[in-house]
């Protein structure tokens, strides 16, 4: 008897002929496993093949066959369809071109290559090769990461004289859909306009829709295939919603859902939960809820229950999630999707990863849904947000459990918690096991080792990067930028933009937006303006990053020009704009003009004031003088004031020397925190400027008995790519010396100039005879005046002296450098705690106000 080798193991052979021996109970045996198909049933189809195959019964149809297979494709139980093969084997029945279609694409899906080629092969040698054939391979080697063998064969097909049709068009379409192939398209495009198949035929259509997104990122062209096409059915209308999601364009995916119900098309589950994500991109609230109706007016609302979830979690405007769990509560069945996207919810708004945390402790111990690796990362970064690596921990407990500790996502979230959580040694040990580590691998740890301001070893990161070619991303940059920015390296950040530019990054958004930060916390506004204006695209972040530089450097009308360009751009501003624009009011004591924005925020815009508005206000009342106004408003606030808001009151007091609101304060922020040591050490010296040196000292002996410490205030400066450290008095540089000469010459002239030192910031009580002196020379060892000397004699006359202070610069420093500056014929440009300073020809951006 002859037979067709497959080269298959168990079994090998497929008899090609061989006539039943039971003809009736055979097509009793067809008749049953396509009745259990019929009804859904695959697994009883299965079991009926199985025990009838026991007792020598096996269907005699090859239809019977291949309905079996194609079962298990759609099922995509690719197990159950080798056991099928393998029976097919077993029995008489000789297959024809569909059967052998059935097992090309069985193991196509499946992802076993040399099987899928092994039946083509075996298909060729007896003739049985059709279009199909030829068109499940190319489909084969393109969903297998071969896309250039796909194309090889479309190529090897025409070589043949033969004819492709619609299926080997959508083949080989999908196969150029990447940017290395997408030439190759654009000739197959031309070869398609002139058969007809372009117009005509769906499939077709829709993947040369996808090649143009996929391969161009071209949604021009995609929308010219989709306006060409004739037959558009809802399947197309939902390609071009998902893929205008997919390039960032959410309008567009709502005007393409509108004009597709306008034209009559009746939207699916898979439309709707496009366009829920287009309203949560859009924070469209408002159309959501309108969505939701017809989704349930429809029957679909089940369907869709995840996307609202998401959709309601985004959309929040008041911060509050309750319609996001409403949907949830009433959802019938939960699925892993579901419950991911509602702990999701929660861990990406403010002030609620314990409630996500929460959530998946409650997914975890009623055990009907199992968490997947998804689950697991929205998890690790609510331990993130929390800064709890003792629960993140557990939870990576429980995903070691379940298999899922070494998917790349859940490790590059474990990295992430323990970066956020300052543990950087765990974050090494989880990133040195990954056994393969990918770009975002590198640059999560590449962020830990720039928060920590390890940029020797952030640097040999992005070394390796480059050198393994995993490709630089934009994160990558903007980590990097973020790093030097902290510290003030404007040197490190110019290098950087010269690899931004070198490698073709200079107009990418998040890498300009960061570019725009960087220059703007170094000192170099102008650089920072120039990115600006050179960028194409904007969005809010780089308005905001823009008005943040301009309020940093105190330039209040450059600031409030900018959130008008911002407004006629049609850009709404969000929470950290309106900071910006209520910190610039602070600075320069716009009082009516910092109302006027703190009240539009919610008639405007919808946003609800947070506490670092408020913050924001207090101290724009209290720099124009009016604690009394700032300590009404705090008693007013909508919530309880935190520590920010009543440190921002006291440090006001201070200045103003009002010790009864210095003393309320206080004792407000100890309520809160007492180990906050701001209270004590700011309440000292309100005591202190007023003359009362007992109750001075016994707010640092608290201090003292509570083991608070002071944060020490020192000063840096970049010289060459090394960073200089001073502290108060500091004579452990090696240049001590010259520092120190230059400082006793600069402060002899500034003295001949009109400086006379301010003794009543010593907050020190010293014996009479020396106090002035005294008080005199501890004003001249300040840090930042320090700085300033090394900077002189270190760095060359055409580049400002640029010094950061970890706190807010004091009034005689401030004083100082105006002096010095005229002096020396050199700008100083000063940063501190909360803005920056440029000093030149005797005067401040700030004014003196500050």
């Amino acid at each position: 008897m002859a037979t067709i080798s497959f080269s298959l193991p168990s079994p090998a052979k497929l008899p090609v002929t061989s006539p039943p021996s039971v003809p009736n109970r055979i097509n009793i045996a067809d008749r049953l496993i396509l009745r259990h198909l019929n009804a859904g049933d695959l697994r009883g189809a299965i079991s009926s093949l199985d025990l009838m195959a026991r007792d020598g019964i096996r269907p005699t149809d090859s239809a019977t066959f291949s309905t079996l297979l194609k079962s298990c494709i759609r099922a995509r139980d690719f197990r159950l369809g080798k056991l099928v093969h393998s029976r097919l084997a077993e029995s008489d029945i000789e297959p024809d071109s569909v059967l052998y279609n059935s097992l090309i694409s069985l193991y196509s899906k499946s992802g076993d290559l040399a099987r899928a080629e092994e039946v083509f092969e075996t298909m060729g040698r007896i003739g049985k090769r059709d279009n199909v054939s030829w068109s499940a391979m190319m489909a084969c080697y393109g969903n297998n990461g071969k896309e250039l063998d796909a194309i090889k064969f479309f190529v090897g097909f025409l070589e043949l004289g033969l004819v492709p049709n619609d299926y080997c068009y959508t083949a080989v379409i999908r196969a150029c859909s990447n940017p290395e192939n997408v030439a190759v398209g654009r000739v197959i495009l031309g070869f398609l306009m002139k058969t007809g198949y372009f117009e005509s035929d769906v499939c077709v259509g829709c993947s040369l829709i996808d090649m143009f997104v996929k391969g161009e990122n071209n949604l021009e062209n995609a929308y010219k295939v989709f306006d060409q096409m004739s037959d558009l059915n809802v399947v197309t209308w939902t390609l071009m919603i998902t893929r205008c999601m997919q390039m960032g364009f959410p309008k567009e995916a709502v005007r393409f859902f509108l004009d597709m119900v306008l034209s009559g098309f009746e939207a699916d589950k898979f439309t709707l939960s496009s366009v829920f994500s287009a309203c949560a991109e859009l924070e469209d609230l408002s159309f959501g809820k309108q969505l939701h109706s017809w989704a349930i007016r429809s029957g679909m609302a089940d369907d869709v229950g995840c996307s609202l979830v998401d959709m309601y979690a985004k959309c929040s405007a008041d911060g509050s999630l309750d319609d996001c769990r409403k949907v949830f509560d009433r959802m019938e069945d939960h699925s892993v999707m579901s419950w991911t996207a509602l702990i999701t919810g929660y861990m990406q708004r403010c002030n609620l990863d314990a409630e996500a945390i929460n959530l998946f402790c409650e997914m975890i111990s009623q055990g009907r849904v199992q968490p997947n690796h998804f689950t697991f990362s929205s998890a690790f970064k609510a331990c993130g947000n929390l800064s709890d690596p003792r629960v993140g921990k557990q939870v990576l407990g429980h995903a070691f459990k379940r298999g899922l500790a070494s998917n790349s996502s859940v490790a590059n979230s474990v990295i992430s918690m323990f970066v956020k959580s300052d543990m950087m040694e765990d974050a090494r040990r989880a990133f040195e096991s990954l056994s393969e580590k990918n770009l975002v691998s590198y640059n999560t740890f590449l962020d830990g080792a720039c928060r920590s301001l390890d940029f020797e070893e952030a640097f040999e990161l992005f070394h390796e990067i480059t050198e393994r070619e995993l490709g630089v991303s934009a994160f990558t940059f903007a980590s990097l930028l973020s790093g030097v920015a902290s510290v003030g390296s404007i040197r490190k950040g110019e290098q950087l933009h010269s690899q931004v530019v070198k490698l073709g990054l200079s107009c990418n958004q998040p890498v300009c937006n960061a570019l725009i930060s960087m220059y703007s916390k170094c000192g170099s506004i102008d650089t920072a303006s120039r990115v600006f204006n050179l960028m194409e695209d904007r969005n809010v972040i780089s308005w905001t990053s823009m008005i943040t530089g301009f309020a940093k450097h105190g330039f209040a009308k450059r600031v409030l020009e900018t959130f008008n360009q911002m407004m006629e751009a049609g850009v709404k501003p969000n929470e950290v704009t309106y900071v910006a624009i209520l910190s610039a009011c602070s600075h320069v004591g716009l009082v009516s003009e910092g109302w006027r924005h703190f009240n539009s925020m919610y008639e405007d815009h919808k946003i609800k004031p947070k506490m670092e508005h408020y913050a924001c206000m207090v101290d724009l009342l209290c720099r124009s003088g009016l604690l009394t106004d700032a300590f009404e408003f705090i008693n007013t606030m909508p919530f309880q004031a935190d520590v920010l808001v009543w440190r921002t009151f006291l440090g006001a007091c201070r200045v103003h020397r009002n010790t009864e609101f210095g003393e309320i304060a206080s004792r407000k922020i100890l309520e809160l925190d007492p180990n906050e040591p701001a209270a004590y050490i700011q309440l000292s010296n309100i005591y202190a400027s007023t003359g009362k040196w007992e109750e001075s000292a016994e707010m640092r002996k608290k201090m003292k008995e509570r083991n608070l410490v002071k944060e020490g205030g020192c000063s840096w400066i970049e010289v060459g790519d090394k960073f200089h450290k001073f502290y108060v008095g500091d004579t452990s540089h090696p240049n001590t010396h010259r520092i120190y000469d230059e400082l006793d010459r600069l402060i002899r002239e500034i003295k001949r100039c009109g400086y006379v030192p301010d003794t009543d910031l010593v907050l020190h009580k010293l014996e009479e005879e020396d106090d002035v002196a005294e008080k005199e020379r501890l004003l001249f060892q300040h840090s930042e005046k320090i700085a300033v000397a090394f900077g002189l004699i270190s760095t060359s006359k055409s580049r400002p002296v640029r010094v950061f202070k970890n706190l807010r610069v004091c009034g005689d420093c401030h004083n100082a450098m105006k002096y010095i500056t005229v002096v020396s014929g050199r700008e100083i440009v000063l940063r501190d705690l909360n803005r920056f300073h440029h000093f030149k020809d005797g005067k401040c951006s700030c004014n003196d106000y500050w």
